[in-house]
């Protein structure tokens, strides 16, 4: 299928989310027939009320409180949401009707110039670091914009009218948009690690780890699947692509024995290598903790894929700035140091930024809406490295009682997030750090509202 194939034909999108917004404007240009279907009603003067009206303005036909059969049937194919669950009643009257289904993931693969790549970066943590900072590096000789769960669709770098055609799509990539695939094979494809997340919606954590691993089954020799040997589902994927590994030290024996070592990054006596060459000191990385060093190691190898030299890839680590929202500085204030880690939405993603902080003392701030998965080994961590924790939300009293079980008892309780800032601060730490280990919708449109309410109140003062 071409862009231009697209022309006058009948194509349904599913939803009027970031998604299916950015999908119906590109059909939109290319001059489709869309039609957007959405179970939801919007309240007039909500974002999506005026993104429907602008679609509707541009010939966009919209119906909303449900899908009827009237309206979909005769579509060409339908480009999903990637939130809709495989169980929906909708999708069932799809294959009822015959219509194709698939992400704006798999559009896009299906549409891009035959000289584009695609580096796609998937896992449960880091995957927006990852992304960013790989878009960053190989922006330094390529136009490589950074698409996907990142908030910009790949489909927005495709249309007819840009100027130039990208070099690399960098993609995010959800478990939920990889789900919806069909022949998404990236040319390089990056799996950060594998914790329990999105459970509700997979059913259980072999689906979810299918669905993130499905794409290396269509890979073939050409291609290259970068994998995290510190993670044993994610190193155990079987692919006919090259196998890349990126391992931190305590692996760096196992790393010999795979005989990947000429094409894999590690860490050695402080220094990140991909083969037998040094890239960069780990003092020299500007993002904090171990995981930023597994970040930077997936963004080398897919540098020395793209063709680029040790000292541009040198470069373009120590340029970068963290993402918002994911182990941020934001101020340095009377000695003490206050990060905003907001997009830490399960305790695993706590796990990781808590780690970051080896021999400091830390005041943590917790808690949100429960995703109620397992609180052992993040309570474990803190009896082990935080020196207090102050709980806000609806899981500070299961959070709270975790804690305890754990023998841990430097304890306060918030009744807001500006009350917990005042709170954390109290005890003389070295850092402040906001990783909730949560969802944020208890008190917060979302975790980037959290986050810059965060970000705002530490500034103000």
């Amino acid at each position: 299928m071409d862009i231009k194939d697209l022309k006058n034909k009948k194509i349904l999108v599913l939803g009027l989310s970031t998604t299916g917004f950015a999908a119906a404007k590109f059909l939109i240009r290319v001059g489709a027939d869309c039609y957007l279907s959405d179970s939801k009603e919007y309240a007039e003067g909500s974002d999506e009320a005026k993104k429907a009206d602008f679609l509707r303005q541009n010939g966009v036909k919209l119906e909303f409180k449900g899908h009827t059969e009237d309206f979909i049937k005769g579509a060409e194919f339908c480009v999903l949401s990637p939130s809709i669950p495989p169980e929906s009643e909708v999708l069932a009257l799809l294959d009822k009707l015959n219509i194709p289904y698939f992400s704006d993931l798999e559009l896009a693969y299906i549409l891009k110039p035959e000289n584009a790549r695609i580096a796609t970066i998937t896992g449960t943590n880091g995957k927006t670091t990852t992304t960013m900072l790989v878009s960053h590096i190989l922006s330094q000789k390529f136009f490589a914009p950074a698409t996907g769960n990142v908030g910009v669709s790949p489909l927005d770098y495709l249309c007819p009218e840009n100027n130039k055609n990208p070099d690399f799509l960098v993609i995010e990539a959800s478990s939920y948009q990889l789900h919806y695939t069909k022949a998404f094979s990236p040319d390089m494809a990056v799996f950060c690690n594998l914790t329990p997340d999105h459970i509700n919606w997979h059913k259980n954590i072999e689906n979810y780890f299918n669905d993130k691993a499905k794409m290396y089954e269509r890979m073939d020799e050409n291609k290259h699947a970068i994998l995290n040997l510190n993670d044993n589902r994610v190193k155990n994927i079987k692919s006919d692509a090259k196998i890349h590994f990126f391992a931190l030290e305590d692996k760096y024996e196992e790393l010999l024995k795979t005989g990947q070592m000429p094409h894999s990054s590690y860490i050695k006596d402080g220094g990140i290598y991909y083969g037998e060459e040094l890239i960069i000191n780990t003092s020299d990385v500007p993002i904090v903790g171990s995981h930023n060093l597994q970040n930077v190691m997936c963004a080398i190898i897919s540098a020395k894929i793209a063709g680029l030299d040790n000292k541009t890839i040198k470069e373009g680590i120590i340029s970068f700035k963290a993402p918002k929202h994911r182990c941020e500085l934001i101020a340095v204030k009377n000695g003490i140091s206050y990060y905003n880690d907001s997009k830490a939405t399960n305790p695993e993603a706590s796990i990781v930024a808590i780690g970051a902080f080896e021999g400091k003392k830390v005041s943590l701030i917790a808690g949100g809406r429960d995703k109620n998965t397992s609180l052992d080994e993040f309570s474990r961590l803190i009896k082990e490295k935080i020196d207090r924790v102050i709980l806000i939300g609806e899981a500070a009293e299961r959070f709270n009682s975790a804690l305890k079980k754990a023998d841990f008892d430097n304890i306060i309780f918030a009744d807001t997030l500006e009350d917990a800032i005042n709170k954390a601060e109290t005890g003389n730490p070295d850092v402040v750090l906001f990783s909730p280990a949560c969802a944020s919708f208890d008190m917060f449109k979302n975790y980037e509202a959290r986050g810059d309410a965060f970000r705002d109140y530490v500034l103000s003062r």
